[in-house]
């Protein structure tokens, strides 16, 4: 992924989306389908990549997420919460969005669809794990993808960094309590102790490497940064792709049993992801937001720091559980789902500064 330019973009094409970025559904159905069919091939090899785990950890799988994301962590620059104030309404709506009305609404979907609507149609032993799985990918507000999503409606770059930030901050903390208490309500087990554990290996320590890492980029220029910053992107995308081949790998036997449950997850994270994009986006409307600011906030609450989603499930469930499935799931629909959210903030953008502009005057 390339690191967005930190410069106005009022009147500016924005930067064409990576072919890695543009197709990455397309590649990640592809590892479905090549890791479902290496699974039933080699079943021997992936279940001895499964075995190569210490604490819980598998270490293939945690040195592919560092891959995954330490370069997009790299982006993120703290030193734009200095920027928090000048955007304090757009900034409130993102936090309202991401910590107080996206896991909740995911958990609530999950309970209506997973063990409602569609549970005589899914495995009575994985209802628990699925509802887990939407879970911790609605506790990840996005951090790397929300850039391009930002770049495309001309987002103000200077929110997009400072939201990015915060909610990276807020994470950190909030994480694990909030999928804690969240399974919890869900009558699922809570291991706390692989909870923090997650925690600590796929925020706490990627992050701290990644700040280091920018600051030494840093140092040799800004230029150093965003060469270090494209060439790391197809790095992360492929490392994304190969945990994938590997997920699909250990749940092949369950697709091919059962082919719809794919399109039955997908059902609560589309709603889900709809909803959230348009409560931000009408809310900033309200509250008299500038469209450029409205646009990454409505983007950043509606999608997923899905790489994030995908090693705590793992590490919680293990890689054959339901949990790990739905977060895949997650990757698989992010990006057509969030191209077409692009396009309807960018066609409304008249309809919404009318709007603003009589609630700035109000």
């Amino acid at each position: 992924m390339h690191s967005p330019a930190l410069q106005p973009m009022t009147g500016a094409a924005p930067a064409p989306m990576s072919v890695f970025e543009r197709y990455l559904t397309v590649w990640v159905f592809g590892c479905i389908v090549l890791g479902t069919l290496l699974g039933h091939g080699l079943p021997e090899v992936f279940q001895a990549v499964g075995r190569m785990e210490v604490a819980r950890v598998n270490l293939p799988v945690g040195a592919l997420i560092w891959v995954m994301v330490i370069p997009m962590l790299a982006k993120v620059d703290f030193g734009s919460l200095g920027q928090v104030r000048r955007h304090a309404r757009g900034i409130g709506v993102t936090l309202f969005i991401n910590w107080l009305v996206k896991p909740f609404s995911m958990a609530f979907l999950g309970w209506v669809f997973i063990r409602h609507v569609f549970a005589p149609h899914l495995p009575a032993d994985q209802l628990d794990s699925y509802i887990a799985g939407l879970i911790l990918l609605a506790a990840a507000p996005c951090t790397a993808m929300v850039f391009v999503w930002s770049r495309l409606t001309h987002g103000d770059p200077n929110f997009t960094l400072s939201q990015v930030a915060l909610n990276d901050g807020i994470m950190v903390v909030a994480f694990a309590p909030l999928v804690a208490f969240l399974l919890g309500v869900s009558a699922i087990s809570v291991p706390w102790d692989t909870l923090i554990a997650s925690v600590l290996l796929y925020i706490v320590v990627p992050l701290g490497i990644a700040q280091l890492w920018r600051r030494a980029l840093l140092a040799r220029g800004r230029a150093a940064l965003d060469a270090a910053m494209a060439r790391s992107g197809p790095w992360s995308i492929g490392a994304l792709l190969l945990t994938l081949v590997l997920l699909f790998a250990f749940q092949g036997e369950q697709i091919v049993r059962q082919p719809l449950v794919i399109a039955m997850l997908a059902v609560p994270i589309l709603i889900q992801v709809l909803f959230n994009a348009a409560l931000a986006y009408g809310l900033n409307r309200v509250l008299g937001e500038s469209h450029q600011v409205a646009c990454p906030s409505a983007l950043i609450g509606a999608s997923n720091f899905f790489e994030l989603a995908v090693a705590a499930a793992i590490a919680l469930f293990g890689f054959e559980s339901g949990a790990a499935l739905a977060t895949v799931v997650g990757v698989l629909i992010e990006v057509p789902v969030m191209l077409g959210v692009v396009r309807v903030v960018n066609a409304s953008k008249g309809w919404y500064e009318r709007g603003a502009a009589c609630a700035r005057v109000t």
